[in-house]
Formats: C-alpha cells, structure tokens, sequence
C-alpha cells in the first residue's frame, strides 16, 4: 500500500495520512468520553451497611454523616455523564474506621426516587450499578 501511495502523488498520500489521523483521534476521543462498563451488584449482596444506607435514600434518611446528599461531581468520568447536580453520594459506614472511609452509595436522579444508584468500596476509584 505504502508504494502505491509513493507512486500515486504526494497530494494523495496526504489525504489518506490525513483521514488515517482523524479516524485514530476519533477513537481517542471517544474511549476518553466514555466511561468504563460498570458491573452490577445485587442488593442482597452488598455489605449490611450499605442496605442500610440504601433504605434510607428511598426513605429520604435521615442519613448519619453532614456530607450524604451532597453534589458528586463526578470527576473521575466513571458514571454516565449528566449534568451537574444529577448524581448525589452517600457514606456507607465501615465498621471500626473512626472516619468515612472508602464506601460510598452514588444515587443519580430524584432524592427518594433515584433512577440508578451505584456501590464504591474503594472511594470512587470503581463502581458496580445496584441492581433493585
């Protein structure tokens, strides 16, 4: 191909480098905007705890940390993008950590009825989708 290319003019092989390096930036770009899969968990296989706290999202809490309920950002780009406000996180306690550890419950959607909520032990680094 590269001497047929050769011998077909050097405007050609241009536009064919050219169409070979939008169609490779393309790809760039799209495997950056979309987030990873995400696997699932079933509820009854999540930890005591983060039942507990999932309950109490449906129930709209009250929830045991000041910080459960507010915005998550989404920063790391692993759930499905949407607008800023959609996603919430909440603390799911870790027995004998004196702090907040790690586990988190991320709803997204409405407060009490949340459209898909989401299960990290490992503070946002991976996330599993629960399935109700």
């Amino acid at each position: 191909m590269l001497f047929a290319l050769h011998h077909a003019g050097p405007a050609l092989a241009r536009v064919v480098f050219v169409l070979a390096a939008t169609a490779w930036l393309a790809q760039v770009a799209t495997a950056r905007d979309t987030p990873p899969p995400v696997g699932e968990v079933r509820v009854a296989a999540l930890p005591k705890e983060a039942r507990e706290v999932l309950a109490l999202i449906h129930d709209g809490g009250p929830f045991r940390y000041d910080r459960d309920g507010v915005v998550f950002g989404n920063y790391e780009h692993l759930l499905p993008a949407r607008p800023r406000g959609y996603y919430r996180e909440y603390t799911v306690r870790t027995p004998g950590s004196q702090n907040r550890a790690a586990r988190r419950i991320v709803c997204g959607g409405p407060r009490e009825r949340p459209d898909a909520c989401f299960y990290s032990d490992d503070h946002y680094r991976s996330f599993r989708r629960i399935a109700e």
